[in-house]
């Protein structure tokens, strides 16, 4: 009977050391696999028209992105400026870039303001690993360059408009460079843009820190140079070959996309890691250059993007210009959705920022709104101005109405459009709705009035032709 005894103590002890170290290791399996702070990607096409992605009924292939948003969150009605740099200065600022006098590619006094906090600065103070591969376009000298914006890691091109393979700016400048060096490289931008970005994820970040990838294509901007492989899938499909090329080029970035994402599995980080994608601003028609540039050795091109059905071009204030396809998407974390709210560049650095769990700095007077609880399917009440500015025009939009004025504050052509009713804003209505015009003539006047930029440390304002 003792022995009986001692055997059942000693089985006793047995389940409680086993169910100790089980619960050990469950606890210790629990602190591994808890998800840390998600890392970020972002990327960015340049010149990518509303209808040149397959989800919005192209004829270019885009398998890649076609994925993305039917597993991810599509937006239907995302808006961005009507150029490069602007829409690359909201994105840092989360606010309409006007404000610090950036209305066209980078100009004079275009520069994103070193008083405020970045979003790539924001990260840095979450303890992230920042990174950006390709295009920057906020800035040519040294006192510009993205390490000066809270980039750990830069890569690629500081201009626009380069050659695809020699890297060259349209006017001969060297602008491809690493950690602020300039360096030669041989392949096309986009496959470099792309290799960098997978050997950053895989090699050259700190693994023990969440990282934020800004990945920023320079397609299908022109020069368009593309290799058969990419072009070939269009013959019999495409006539036009300006068209055709530029479809080559689309597809050729979405290849691009899918390595990178591949690449996330591959780590075993796609669960942890939001994707974004989004296009620097509509499609360019066509580019017939009206001087030599790159040597005389590309264009012109009669067809380029495609923005059908909305109306308008790149550089301009209609939807065509400024709404661009969007897609967030982060595995097992955001149920697949569309969704139809008005929703802004400016948005995505308080958004990220609430994600990753940072306060907005209060210096750094950002604009745009958390739209996390949109994504999760919930609706906002969107009493919101939506604010745009050119040298030749400007526009808000609050609520469904939306008024284009081509001229400048004091004078010019007013149309008025009713968004909801009227996406493609076909019928201009300010006969009819004088109050509404009123309204908005009013809200475009003090949008106006906050727009400024600092030069030599004095206030200016940013006037048409400055």
């Amino acid at each position: 009977m003792f022995d009986r005894l001692q055997i059942k103590i000693k089985y006793f002890f047995v389940i409680i050391s086993c169910t100790i170290a089980l619960s050990i290791t469950a606890y210790s399996q629990q602190k591994v696999d808890k998800p840390n702070k998600p890392n970020v990607v972002i990327f960015i096409a340049d010149d990518l028209g509303w209808n040149d992605v397959g989800y919005h009924g192209s004829e270019i292939n885009t398998p890649t992105m076609d994925r993305l948003a039917k597993e991810g969150v599509e937006f239907d009605q995302f808006y961005v400026y009507p150029t490069c740099s602007p829409t690359r200065a909201a994105l840092l600022t989360g606010r309409a870039p006007s404000r610090f006098g950036v209305l066209t590619p980078i100009q004079p006094y275009s520069e994103v303001p070193k008083n405020k906090v970045t979003l790539a600065e924001l990260f840095q103070q979450g303890n992230y690993e920042t990174a950006i591969t390709g295009k920057w376009h906020l800035g040519t000298v040294p006192e510009k360059y993205p390490s000066q914006y809270g980039f750990n890691y830069s890569y690629g091109s500081l201009h626009g408009q380069i050659d695809q393979y020699t890297h060259i700016y349209k006017e001969g400048d060297t602008t491809w460079h690493r950690n602020d060096k300039f360096i030669v490289e041989a392949g096309h931008a986009t496959d470099l843009i792309a290799d960098e970005a997978i050997k950053y994820i895989t090699k050259i970040r700190d693994k023990s820190n969440p990282f934020f990838l800004y990945v920023s294509f320079t397609v299908p901007h022109y020069p368009l140079q593309e290799e058969d492989k990419w072009s070939k899938p269009y013959d019999g499909k495409i006539e036009n070959q300006s068209r055709k090329i530029y479809a080559a080029s689309v597809t050729h970035m979405d290849e691009a996309i899918n390595k990178v994402v591949a690449s996330l599995e591959n780590e075993n980080i796609i669960d942890n890691t939001l994707i974004i994608f989004i296009s620097d601003n509509g499609g360019q028609k066509s580019w017939f250059p009206k001087r030599k540039l790159y040597n005389g050795e590309h264009g012109p091109n009669d067809r380029l993007g495609d923005n059908a059905p909305l109306k308008g071009w790149k550089s301009q204030l209609y939807e065509g210009g400024i709404r661009v396809p969007a897609i967030f998407y982060w595995k097992n974390n955001f149920t697949p959705r569309k969704i139809s709210e008005a929703v802004s560049i400016i948005d995505i650095y308080p958004t990220l920022a609430a994600l990753i769990g940072e306060d907005v700095p209060a210096k750094s007077e950002v604009e745009g709104i958390n739209i996390l609880p949109v994504i999760d399917g919930k609706q906002i009440d969107n009493n919101r101005t939506f604010y745009w500015r050119t040298p030749t025009q400007l526009a808000v939009r609050k609520n469904d109405w939306k008024l284009v004025r081509t001229g400048d504050i004091d004078s010019g052509k007013d149309e008025l459009f009713n968004i909801a009713k009227d996406p493609n804003e076909r019928t201009e209505v300010s006969d009819e709705n004088q109050d509404i015009l009123t309204q908005l003539k009013q809200e475009l006047t003090e949008q106006y009035d906050l727009d400024s930029v600092v030069i030599n440390n004095k206030k200016h304002k940013i006037y048409k032709h400055n």
